[in-house]
């Protein structure tokens, strides 16, 4: 028997699920196959937990993938977005809502001097792309290992054997031709970046400050400052993919939090409340490019879409109202990883656990990581033990031995104190 077995309504919803989408899921990691089982299918969530439509609660550290920062179903974001509502839904013409948005991103995020609202953080990554081919005049980028910008063809490439190798396309459908245009670097390697550079064709570095979809990876002292010679020496735009870390790690996202200014930005998840919404911004000089001023055409119905905006507005207006809530997690997630590596070293198994802010890193197996090699070196038949050992116990984690955790504010207190009990165990219970 698995560890999903008595989770009837979900078994049932799932296999209705499976008849109409792909694996059952509207995105892979969902499905649960890197763990087994069932997934739970979820009726609602408030502040730090979730409940499953079989009645089951667990306290969540998926947070929608980071973008939940301050919890589910917070008041201060829900009622904006049932009153915009009320008005309607989608209009097609502009809000007064989708401008003051776009000055609340342009007055904290410091490379953000003109942003444009998108619907998802791959249509944000392409985009950006687009301006820096369009201005450079050049048709090549480099992207790192381990990092995920989103499913556009360019950037849906893996690194081969080699430091900086051409890509190769890692899903069916992606043209070959389209990933030769894509160089892989090793993340936290600057020589290798400096070997992909030598190419003279390369439009644009992207890279996440934070590699977050490798767990919680965070940059070396000095890589990401690097990162901005090298682009400056080469003529070569450097791109912050912020989706994950634009404000969660600080309020003005990581390259806040590090001093390092891009010249492009991606922004996703926290920046549109948990509701489907990106946006991408930086110099008003490239972004001037954009239609209508001027000829990269990058549209969308959706677009500023009022609930989406209703969800960012009140969000990033909570956070900028309360910036010691950055100071917390800071402290928090430094009291997290210190614990659980702890744990590591009184069962004498090899373990790390990384923080940024309110987001983590748990790796089973592995003494350290700074790049995919290291990650990729991961235990996952112990992950595969640990994750029913939590879930069972009511602390729902990415069911992904490579995927980053994320602290929300809900979370601090009673909640938090009770998961780490758990994880604890967990950890304890699955080492065996």
């Amino acid at each position: 028997m698995t560890f999903a077995a008595s989770r009837i309504r979900s078994q049932e919803w799932f296999a209705r699920a499976t008849g109409v989408m792909p694996g059952g899921v509207n995105s892979p990691v969902r499905a649960f196959g890197a763990v087994g089982g069932t997934p739970p299918f979820v009726d609602s969530g408030e502040g730090a937990y979730l409940r499953s439509v079989d009645g089951d609660e667990y306290i969540d550290f998926i947070a929608s993938w980071g973008a939940m920062i301050l919890g589910h179903a917070h008041p201060d974001v829900v009622r904006p977005v049932a009153e915009a509502a009320v008005k309607g839904t989608s209009f097609g013409l502009p809000t007064a809502a989708e401008v003051e948005l776009a000055e609340l991103i342009c007055s904290l995020v410091p490379s953000v001097e003109v942003v444009r609202m998108v619907n998802s953080g791959t249509e944000a990554t392409a985009s950006v792309l687009r301006i820096a081919r369009a201005v450079t005049g050049r048709s090549k980028i480099v992207k790192f290992e381990g990092c995920y910008h989103g499913h556009s063809d360019s950037l849906l490439v893996e690194a081969g054997s080699g430091l900086a190798t051409f890509g190769e396309p890692s899903s069916p459908g992606v043209p070959a031709a389209t990933a030769s245009d894509t160089r892989v670097a090793r993340y936290n390697d600057l020589d290798s970046v400096a070997e992909c550079l030598a190419d003279s064709q390369v439009a644009a570095v992207i890279v996440e400050p934070v590699a977050g979809n490798m767990g919680c990876v965070p940059p070396a002292q000095g890589f990401l400052a690097e990162l901005r010679r090298l682009c400056d020496e080469h003529g070569t735009l450097l791109i912050f993919d912020e989706v994950m870390t634009g404000f969660r790690v600080a309020l003005g996202g990581a390259q806040a939090r590090y001093e390092v200014t891009p010249d492009l930005t991606a922004l996703g998840k926290v920046v549109a409340g948990g509701a489907p919404g990106a946006a991408y911004g930086g110099r008003a000089d490239l972004m001037r490019r954009v239609a209508p001023d001027g000829p990269v055409y990058q549209a969308g119905t959706l677009a500023g879409n009022p609930l989406v905006t209703a969800a960012g507005l009140a969000t990033l207006r909570y956070l900028a109202e309360k910036p010691d809530l950055y100071e917390e997690f800071d402290r928090v997630g430094a009291e997290v990883a210190s614990g659980l590596n702890q744990v590591f070293a009184a069962l004498g198994r090899p373990g790390t656990v990384t923080h940024v802010g309110g987001m983590f890193g748990v790796f089973l197996g592995v003494e350290a990581v700074e790049s995919w090699d290291d990650v990729a070196e991961v235990d996952k038949e112990w992950f595969r033990r640990f994750f029913p050992a939590a879930l069972e116990r009511e602390v729902m984690v990415p069911p992904s031995a490579f995927e980053a955790w994320f602290l929300m504010e809900a979370h601090l207190g009673e909640p938090l104190e009770r998961a780490l009990d758990v994880l604890v165990e967990a950890l304890e219970v699955s080492s065996r």
